[in-house]
């Protein structure tokens, strides 16, 4: 890559308990690979816990995040999602990463979030569910987002997927889209 990436930063938001690992994991991984340093982000200090047992430590807290500060902001899934970070503070951060104009992504459970946060509206985008489980493809119909049955959605600077298997190709978008801008 031709642009120095070192001082750039990616704040990845994670449940304190039951993330998903692939969701985290992989992300960084390419994330980090592109240049970019990872500053990892819970409701919580200390060690986060995914759903299958990987550790993350924590860096900042959701309310310590000022998106000016990064260029992209990521939000990761797992079953401690909605738990610990379907609130105020999630919903502010989102709202101010689009006011600043930077890169939000969101992977699984996650784009509810951002749909509740009103970030979604008029916006195409993807988001978990199962034929037993349409209610996450529901909140963000009713919070007039343009449901895509895809892995990976992009639509400007925000990023969507819809699980783990597609954690890799969503690093990627971000990585494209984060070295298009800077």
């Amino acid at each position: 890559m031709a642009k120095n990436l070192k001082n750039k930063k990616i704040a990845i938001i994670l449940a304190f308990q039951g993330f998903r690992d692939e969701e985290y994991f992989i992300p960084k991984k390419i994330l980090e690979r592109a240049g970019f340093q990872i500053k990892t982000v819970s409701s919580q200090k200390g060690l986060a816990i995914g759903d299958d047992g990987g550790e993350a430590e924590v860096d900042l807290l959701i309310s310590e995040v000022n998106p000016a500060d990064f260029e992209g902001i990521v939000f990761v899934g797992g079953p401690g999602c909605l738990k610990y970070l379907d609130n105020e503070k999630s919903y502010s951060l989102a709202k101010e990463t689009v006011i600043q104009n930077r890169v939000l992504a969101a992977i699984c459970i996650a784009p509810v979030i951002l749909a509740k946060a009103g970030v979604l509206d008029k916006k195409q985008a993807t988001v978990w569910s199962s034929a037993l489980d349409r209610e996450p493809v529901r909140i963000l119909k009713e919070n007039h987002s343009i449901y895509q049955e895809k892995d990976v959605v992009l639509d400007g600077k925000i990023i969507t997927a819809n699980g783990p298997v597609a954690a890799e190709e969503f690093a990627q978008e971000i990585v494209q889209a984060l070295t298009n801008n800077s």
